[in-house]
Formats: structure tokens, C-alpha cells, sequence
């Protein structure tokens, strides 16, 4: 064994659970996993987290990944937090959460993101200020429900915080975020009308929220912002010598994992499965478009975003429905079922308040071929939103170098056949299904050996392979089960469609 090998960890604290992962910061080769779950409360529209509880499962995490490493602890030189984007985290005079944090997928801000969108000018000048219109899911809208549902608990936060920004003061003591984790809260204006890279304050103005109360910006999420508090390196096992980065959301790690942006790949669409279903892409041109979260990357180019609410958690709950097995379903069986798996209310299409829907069954009906219907509709519902991404970021779907371009698969349904098989029906695309699992920890892996080294992460990222994979070849579309789906929606949502 040689102490003197060099190890960084990087952490993906997501809705469900954290993962880190120990990776050899010369070769990137994936030495150990740690997990630990979290726990996710809250009917209706309501989900909410315990703050406490991520950094707990941060520290279990991060303890496993190193013991089964078999290191020495003195091997880690650095670490990074990859976070869920969006949760808000309000802090007391103690430095903790006043309340559990509201995650990025509850619903209740619904009424005050409209409320939002329609001040300030209106959406247009929301795009051009931050990239993006607040939706429930983002930070704003959930701060401005928290005024004026709880202003007990709003007047006494000392301290606005996302979920990453939270851990990373847990391990350095220092109240610090990145431009990517900032984007995605409608306060912050990346490359905004004014072309600046800051909070702005007249939104601030609106929102009541006194500057003083947010983390500061680091320049990108590779910069150094400190070492581990004794208290930190004593509940992580490490020593205090390990250089924290400051991190960023789990979509920009991701997108840091799979080698994209300024050092790598631009305009390379990527669908991600997961609980929530997302599509982005690293560009240099932040496209203006409602649909979309106009998001900065965390290496200085954008990263637009669409997102749906419903997808593996929600066709899994289908699955269960039915008494299946997720592997069970047969899509494309009866032409007759539409599934709408809309469980969570949805964000893209912005349908806060719909429930799911399903239509088209007989008594003959298998119930294999509405499980595979459920999958067919969340599956359109990220496709369609990646190709509003795609258009808005002035690609022409009907230019055969286009449609051609390999989407790269990722996140848990990636593992999936019948996930991989109804993606590629629909998009009549090929499919990259990298080979690595922990593509968000890995990303902030790469974030730490850019602290740590001073190398571009995107580059060491790169160099370490971790979006490398399978490419599968496109399938026939099914044009038919597209427009089908699409008629569906349009009947029951005039106008969502464009």
C-alpha cells in the first residue's frame, strides 16, 4: 500500500440518498462507493427533507467509500459536494436549519412562482435577468412561499442556503456556492441583460431577501474555498488538511462527469433518468426560452435544462400498480392505451397541478401494455422537452448531422432495457449508455482534483474516461406513438405543445 497516492472524493447528495465515491486522482479509477439513504416526507404537493440527516448520510458515505478503498485516510487530499439543485435551506443563529428544507420537486410554490413570473416585467425580462422563469421547483418561489406562509420562520433565517451550499459550510465553516448551483435559484444573474455574474438586487428587492443572508460566489465550482473543520474532518474520519471545492449541482457535475463544456464537448444533447427526467446540454450561447432553466455550467458556459418531474419514481409506481416487475412492461402492445404519468404534477410541461392520466383501455386490455404506456409517456415527455432544448439552442431538428448526434443516457433508468429500448423508439436516435454509474460523485470527484491539482475539471475529467460507454444504434421511430401521445396531451392541455 503507498501512502503517498493521491485520492479525492466526490459526493452526490441527491432527493433519495448519497453516494461517494474515493477516486485516484492520477488515473480516475473508481476505488470504492459509499452510500447512505435519505429520508423524503410530505403529501400532496409537499416534499420535504432534513437537512441534518444529508450531512449524517455524507459522513456514513464518505466513511465506506474510504474503508473499502482500503487507504489510508491521509490519502484523501480533496473533496467536493454535488447537491439536488433548487432545495431551500433556511438557517437559524445556530447555523441550523430552522425547519426540514424544501426540496426541488414539492409543488406548493406553485401559486408564488406564477405570482413571480408575471412581476418584474414578466417572463421576458426574468430570461434575460437569469436564464430562466420561476416554476415551483426553483429556489425564489419557494423562498417567497416560505414569507408568506411560515414569515415566523422567514424572519428569523439568518441564512439562505441550496443543499450543496449547506454541506460545503458543514465542511469548511465558509458560507460559499458556485455559478452553476446559483443559477437555478431566479436570483442570480449569470451573463444576465446587464451582462454581470451576480445576485441581482432588485430581485432580491422583490423577494425581501437581504443579500447578506446568501453564500458567496466562487468563480467556478473547481475553486478552492478552504479545508475541513475539525469538526467536519472528525465526522468524516479525514484529516483536516483536505481541500474542499466549492462544488455544484448535480446536474453541472453531471455534465462535468460526461466531459462536457468549454474543454470538452458543446451541444451534445444528454437525457438523464431519474427520479426527475432532465436534458441538457454544455453551449456557449444561453438560450432565452421559457421552457427551459437557462443554467450556468460550472466551468463558464451554459447549461440549459429541461426538466420533468415524473419519470423512473413514477413509472415504477405504475409498476406497482399493477402488481409487475418494471422489466414486465410491453410498450408499444395495444396502440390503444395512452399513459400521461403526471404523479407529481409535472414542471415541463408546467402543469404544477395535474394529476396522471390514463386512457384508451378495454376489457381486453394487458396490463403489461399500460406499465409500457407509462414508460412511453414519460419517455415523450423528456424527448419532447429536449427538443425544445435543441431548437432553442438554434439547431435545426430537420439537419441530419442533428438528429443523428448520439444522445448520451444517464441516471438509473439508463441501466434499464425496456428504458433504453422506448428512448431509442421514440427518438429514433443512438444511444452513448456510459459505462460509469456515479456520473454526478464522479463529476465532483473531478471538481476536487481540480482544487487540488489546478487542472481543468472538465479536462481531468476527460482524461479519466468517465463518460465513455456503449453506443447503441437508433431504432426505427415510432412517429405513430409519438403524434398519439402528443394528441393525447393536447386534448387535455390546449396550447402546452409547440
Amino acid at each position: 500500500m503507498r501512502t503517498s497516492r493521491s485520492v479525492v472524493i466526490g459526493v452526490d447528495s441527491s432527493t433519495q440518498s448519497t453516494k461517494a465515491v474515493a477516486v485516484d486522482t492520477a488515473t480516475g479509477g473508481l476505488l470504492a462507493v459509499g452510500r447512505a439513504p435519505h429520508t423524503v416526507t410530505g403529501t400532496g404537493g409537499a416534499r420535504e427533507s432534513d437537512p441534518e440527516e444529508w450531512w449524517t448520510a455524507l459522513a456514513t458515505a464518505v466513511r465506506a467509500a474510504v474503508r473499502d478503498a482500503g487507504i489510508p485516510a491521509t490519502a484523501v487530499t480533496g473533496i467536493a459536494v454535488a447537491g439536488q439543485q433548487h432545495g431551500l435551506v433556511a438557517l437559524g443563529a445556530d447555523g441550523r436549519a430552522l425547519r426540514p428544507a424544501l426540496l426541488w420537486n414539492d409543488t406548493r410554490s406553485a401559486p408564488e412562482a406564477a405570482a413571480l413570473a408575471a412581476g418584474l416585467g414578466g417572463p421576458k425580462s426574468w430570461l434575460e435577468r437569469t436564464g430562466s422563469v420561476p416554476v415551483a421547483s426553483m429556489t425564489a418561489a419557494k423562498w417567497q412561499w416560505l414569507r408568506e406562509h411560515e414569515p415566523a420562520h422567514a424572519a428569523a433565517t439568518t441564512g439562505v442556503r441550496l443543499p450543496h451550499d449547506y454541506l460545503t459550510e458543514r465542511l469548511t465553516g465558509h458560507a460559499v456556492t458556485d455559478p452553476g448551483d446559483a443559477s437555478g435559484t431566479c436570483w442570480y444573474g449569470h451573463g444576465g441583460g446587464a451582462g454581470r455574474d451576480s445576485y441581482d438586487p432588485e430581485i432580491l428587492d422583490l423577494l425581501g431577501l437581504d443579500p447578506a443572508l446568501l453564500p458567496a460566489v466562487a468563480p467556478s465550482g473547481a475553486t478552492r474555498v478552504g479545508t475541513l473543520t475539525a469538526a467536519a474532518a472528525e465526522a468524516l474520519g479525514l484529516p483536516r488538511t483536505v481541500v474542499v471545492a466549492a462544488g455544484t449541482g448535480d446536474n453541472m457535475a453531471a455534465a462535468v462527469g460526461l466531459g462536457l463544456g468549454g474543454a470538452g464537448l458543446l451541444d451534445h444533447p444528454v437525457v438523464s433518468l431519474g427520479t426527475s427526467g432532465t436534458v441538457f446540454a454544455a453551449t456557449r450561447t444561453r438560450p432565452a426560452d421559457p421552457g427551459l432553466a437557462g443554467f450556468a455550467a460550472t466551468d463558464g458556459t451554459y447549461l440549459p435544462l429541461g426538466c420533468t418531474l415524473n419519470c423512473t419514481l413514477a413509472v415504477d409506481r405504475f409498476a406497482a400498480l399493477l402488481g409487475l416487475d418494471r422489466e414486465d412492461a410491453a410498450p408499444g402492445a395495444d396502440a390503444g392505451v395512452v399513459v400521461l404519468p403526471y404523479l407529481d404534477g409535472e414542471r415541463t410541461p408546467d402543469l404544477p397541478h395535474a394529476a396522471g392520466l390514463v386512457t384508451g383501455l378495454r376489457h381486453t386490455t394487458d396490463p403489461r401494455a399500460i406499465l409500457g404506456a407509462a414508460y412511453e409517456g414519460a419517455a415523450f415527455t423528456v424527448l419532447h422537452a429536449l427538443d425544445g432544448l435543441l431548437a432553442a439552442c438554434g439547431l435545426d431538428l430537420t439537419d441530419s448531422a442533428v438528429r443523428d448526434r448520439p444522445l448520451r443516457l444517464i441516471g438509473g433508468g439508463a441501466r434499464g432495457r425496456t428504458w433504453t429500448d422506448t428512448v431509442r423508439r421514440l427518438s429514433g436516435r443512438p444511444l452513448v449508455v456510459p459505462a460509469a454509474e456515479e456520473l454526478v460523485a464522479l463529476g465532483a470527484a473531478a471538481l476536487a482534483g481540480g482544487a487540488v491539482t489546478g487542472e481543468d475539471p472538465v479536462a481531468l475529467a476527460h482524461a479519466w474516461g468517465t463518460g465513455a460507454g456503449e453506443l447503441l444504434p437508433p431504432l426505427a421511430r415510432s412517429t405513430e406513438t409519438w403524434d398519439r401521445i402528443a394528441g393525447v396531451l393536447t386534448a387535455a392541455s390546449p396550447g402546452l405543445l409547440r
